[in-house]
C-alpha cells in the first residue's frame, strides 16, 4: 500500500448536476481523510443527485447552493468573495458541460459560478459527462479556453457510462482526484524538494535519574511548522524534544532527542545539507552543572543546584550558515519584546524572527492557537492575529517563501 497523500488544505469544493455527482460524498471523504477542509457548493441540478444534508454531514459545513438563502427565516448572504478568498484550491467535480460552458463564457447565474470569478486560487475541473457530449466541438473548445486561462483538468477516464456505452467521459475517482491534487500542488511548490530543518518542543536538562529542569514547550508550533512544509513539497527534518505528539506526513523524517547538547548535535549534524532551517524548540538556557547518579534524597536543607549554559545552538547556526540558507529564529520575550527579539536577529545572523506572545489570551505554551509578530532583516514587524497553530505555521511559510533563493 502506497503513502497516504497529504493535502492540509482549504477545498472549496464545487458540485454540479450530473450523475457523477452520486460520488461526491466519497470525495469529500478523500478530501479529509488527506486533511483538507472542504467547503461544498452545489448547484441546484445537483441536489437531484446528491442530498445536501449527507454532503453537510460529512464536510462538516452546510452544502451551499444559493447566494441570499432564506432558509433561515430573515435572507442570508452566501458571500462569493469570501468563500473564494477563504479556498486555497476549487474543485469542481463533476464539471459538467453546462458548467464548463459557463465557466468559459464568463456567466455567472448562481453560487458556485460567482466563486470560479471570483477566486484567485488553483482551480481544478474533473469533467464527466457522456461520450458524445465530451467529444463534442463546443465542449472541447470550452476546455481549451479554461485550460489556457490555466484552469486544470483531472480525467475523464474511459470506462462504463451512464447511458451504457463506454468511452471517454467517466469522472475520475476520488481517490485518484485527490492523489492529482496533492501531486499537482506539491510539484508546483517553491519548497518541492528542499529539505527544511525544523526543531520542536522542549529539552529536558537532567538533575539526577528522575528530576530534570525544562520548560512548558509542547512542541505543536514545530510539529505545525513541519506539517505545513511538508504538505507544501519540502522534506522535513524534525528534531523533537520530548513530546506526545506524532508526525503524520510520511515526508517528515522525526529524529528524538532529550537534552539540549543532543539537540545540538542532531542540528549541528544535519544542518550543512539543508536548505533551510526553523528553530521553534525552547532549548534550554541553563543545564545541572553536575547530574546525580542517583535520585537526589530530600532532608533538612535543600540543596544548592550549580548551573551551567547549554551551548547556543542558534547562534552557531547563525555563524555557520553558508551560501543561500535561510536561518529562522524564534523569541519568547515577557519585557521590551520587540526591541530584544530585533536585537537577537542581529546577534545570531537571522533571516527572519518570530516573536511569540505571552501576554495574550491563547497564545503561548500549550495552546492550539498562538499570536506572533515576524520581523525581518530590515526590522519590520507584522503582528499577526489571534491564529489556529496550523494557520500560524502557513503564514510563517508564507514569509519565508519570500526568502527562499529562486530554483537554478
Amino acid at each position: 500500500m502506497g503513502a497516504p497523500h497529504v493535502l492540509p488544505r482549504r477545498v472549496l469544493l464545487g458540485i454540479t448536476g450530473g450523475i457523477a455527482a452520486y460520488k461526491a460524498p466519497m470525495l469529500v471523504r478523500a478530501l479529509h481523510k488527506a486533511g483538507a477542509q472542504v467547503q461544498v457548493v452545489m448547484t441546484r441540478a445537483a441536489h437531484d443527485f446528491v442530498s445536501p444534508l449527507v454532503l453537510s454531514t460529512l464536510s462538516g459545513r452546510p452544502a451551499l447552493t444559493e447566494l441570499v438563502d432564506p432558509a433561515q427565516g430573515s435572507p442570508v448572504w452566501n458571500d462569493h468573495v469570501h468563500l473564494a478568498r477563504w479556498a486555497d484550491l476549487l474543485v469542481i467535480a463533476p464539471a459538467t458541460a453546462n458548467t464548463l460552458a459557463k465557466m468559459a463564457h464568463g456567466l455567472c447565474d448562481d453560487l458556485l459560478m460567482a466563486c470560479w470569478l471570483s477566486a484567485e486560487c488553483p482551480v481544478f475541473v474533473a469533467p464527466a459527462m457522456d461520450l458524445e457530449m465530451y467529444r463534442n466541438a463546443a465542449t472541447r473548445h470550452n476546455l481549451a479556453v479554461l485550460q489556457g486561462r490555466g484552469v486544470r483538468t483531472i480525467g475523464p477516464e474511459e470506462g462504463e457510462l451512464a447511458s451504457g456505452l463506454v468511452g471517454e467521459g467517466r469522472m475520475t475517482e476520488p481517490d485518484d482526484i485527490v492523489a492529482q491534487l496533492a501531486a499537482a500542488l506539491t510539484d508546483a511548490s517553491p519548497w518541492h524538494g528542499r529539505r527544511v530543518l525544523i526543531t520542536a518542543g522542549p529539552t529536558h536538562e537532567a538533575m539526577d535519574p528522575v528530576r530534570f529542569i525544562g520548560n512548558r514547550s509542547s512542541g505543536k508550533m514545530g510539529f505545525a511548522l513541519a506539517e505545513e512544509a511538508a504538505a507544501r513539497g519540502a522534506r522535513v527534518e524534525l528534531i523533537a524534544g520530548p513530546v506526545g505528539l506524532h508526525a503524520k506526513n510520511p515526508s517528515i523524517n522525526r529524529t528524538d532527542v532529550v537534552s539540549a547538547a543532543e539537540m545540538a548535535a542532531c542540528a549541528k549534524e544535519k544542518f550543512p545539507a539543508c536548505d533551510l532551517a526553523i528553530m521553534s524548540a525552547a532549548v534550554a538556557d541553563w543545564r545541572p552543572a553536575a547530574v546525580a547518579g542517583e535520585k537526589m534524597k530530600k532532608s533538612g536543607r535543600p540543596p544548592v543546584l550549580a548551573l551551567e549554559p547549554t551551548e547556543d545552538i542558534l547562534a552557531w547556526m547563525g555563524a555557520n550558515k553558508q551560501g543561500k540558507q535561510v536561518l529562522v529564529g524564534f523569541a519568547l520575550e515577557t519585557t521590551d519584546a520587540l526591541r530584544n527579539a530585533q536585537g537577537k536577529l542581529d546577534r545570531k545572523n537571522l533571516d527572519l524572527i518570530v516573536l511569540n506572545s505571552l501576554r495574550d489570551q491563547g497564545a503561548g505554551f500549550g495552546h492550539d492557537t498562538n499570536k506572533v509578530t515576524l520581523i525581518d532583516r530590515d526590522k519590520k514587524g507584522e503582528e499577526l492575529p489571534l491564529m489556529s497553530k496550523a494557520d500560524v505555521a502557513r503564514a510563517i511559510l508564507d514569509r519565508i517563501e519570500q526568502l527562499l533563493p529562486h530554483a537554478e
